[in-house]
């Protein structure tokens, strides 16, 4: 007898975990952003000797609710691992969740060092685990979302264009809050607004390439091999130059004008080649390749 409930499917549950995760990273910019991070006397577990600060909106408040969501993000992210484990998963979404956890630990740590010892350096932060709280933290990420798109089942033409929009969707939104284009100033909420829209961009291009490997693979009817590769190949084109601008959207560097004209390139070039992998996606016509299609819509 089972106590879960017949909606609560495994895609569901970690494509919630997922969102939790991104809500998270968001969280963490703002907590950053508007120095809370170095709120709660610097230390960690408890916030200014507190186990719960007072419930009003101030740094302290802030820094403490980052961490309680993190806590239970945290939790989710284990539940999907061992889900993948009792279920009946193939190797690479067990893999991706398991992994997911593994380096969760490390993001933790990073964490704490961050409030504490990297939070008595004067200005804020150090530069050095202000980069690796968000780049292990872009990992687990993209780990969860690989985890929910395989343990999901078979993906098909369709799933393709979608996540390809949502892409292309998803960098667009973030050029509104980027501090490579003036369009709004980069206030800690516009900061928080950049990584809520460019990692959901992030995670349609992660699927992209997921479904367009998938294709190249086994084929999906409506896409060709040759026109999956090419999707493919925009597609992971257009992710690591959103990577970078998700870089330099810190202040890992000090960010002179060459600097934010690097990161005006690079988002126009992931805008770019986001937008031609949904295209050829959108496009593809009948398998051309002489290939039988297997799957379809």
């Amino acid at each position: 007898m089972s106590f879960r409930p017949a909606w609560l499917t495994f895609r569901r549950y970690a494509a919630a975990t997922t969102g939790m995760t991104l809500t998270l990273f968001a969280l963490g910019v703002y907590t950053a952003a508007t120095g809370s991070g170095l709120a709660c006397e610097a230390q960690w577990p408890l916030c200014s000797d507190q186990l719960i600060p007072a419930m009003t909106i101030n740094p302290d408040f802030i820094e403490w609710f980052h961490r309680a969501w993190a806590m239970i993000t945290g939790f989710l992210i284990v539940g999907t691992a061992g889900w993948t484990w009792l279920g009946s998963f193939d190797r690479r979404t067990r893999l991706a969740a398991t992994l997911a956890v593994a380096i969760l630990p490390l993001q933790i740590t990073v964490g704490a060092i961050t409030v504490t010892v990297g939070g008595l350096v004067p200005g804020g932060y150090t530069v050095s685990t202000h980069a690796a709280h968000l780049i292990v933290a872009l990992t687990i990420f993209t780990l969860l979302g690989l985890a929910t798109i395989w343990g999901g089942g078979r993906g098909s033409a369709r799933l393709l264009r979608i996540a390809a929009t949502v892409g292309v969707a998803g960098i667009a939104a973030s050029a509104v809050f980027s501090r490579a284009v003036p369009f709004v100033t980069y206030s800690p909420g516009a900061q928080a607004g950049f990584y809520a829209t460019g990692l959901a961009g992030h995670l349609g291009l992660v699927a992209t390439v997921a479904f367009a490997t998938e294709a190249v693979r086994s084929g999906y009817g409506g896409v060709s091999r040759a026109a999956a590769g090419t999707v493919r190949l925009l597609a992971a084109g257009a992710m690591a130059a959103l990577v970078a601008t998700l870089l330099l959207g810190r202040d890992l560097v000090l960010y002179t004008a060459v600097w934010e004209r690097i990161n005006l390139v690079a988002l126009g070039v992931a805008v770019a080649l986001a937008a031609g992998a949904a295209w050829v996606a959108r496009d593809a016509g009948e398998v051309r390749d002489g290939s039988a299609p297997i799957g379809g819509d």
